[in-house]
């Protein structure tokens, strides 16, 4: 009996549009409901350290003398939480997958230094 279950899956098979895609040249779309990932948008980051002290598996550390803000993508889990606490609102969660890398699935940006405003004298 268990034959005819494999071979009705077998032929089955061929008459329908295979399940993978091949990867370089073709991607395949977010499913609908994916989170996603966090971006900063390190133009508008202050270093103010509040979404690592709200983020509840502690996956952001800010480094605010090396100008440095890292996130362990393997520890967050797309709560959401940092970009709901910005003050500045330069996170986001943009759906899809983050871009691979060589090192481990840390991502390091750094921040550059906002110019302050001059102050007008009268």
């Amino acid at each position: 009996m268990g034959g005819f279950k494999l071979g009705k899956m077998t032929l089955g098979s061929l008459f329908k549009k295979p399940e993978t895609v091949l990867y370089p040249v073709e991607k395949k779309e977010a499913p609908a409901g994916l989170k996603g990932h966090i971006v900063n948008d390190v133009d508008v980051c202050i270093l103010c350290g509040i979404c690592q002290r709200r983020c509840p598996c502690a996956a952001i550390v800010v480094e605010k003398p090396n100008r440095k803000w890292t996130i362990d993508r393997f520890r967050c889990v797309q709560c959401g939480t940092c970009v709901l606490e910005c003050p500045k609102h330069c996170l986001s969660m943009e759906p899809g997958w983050p871009a691979p890398s060589k090192e481990m699935y840390t991502e390091s940006v750094d921040v550059p230094e906002h110019p302050k405003p001059m102050r007008k004298v009268s």
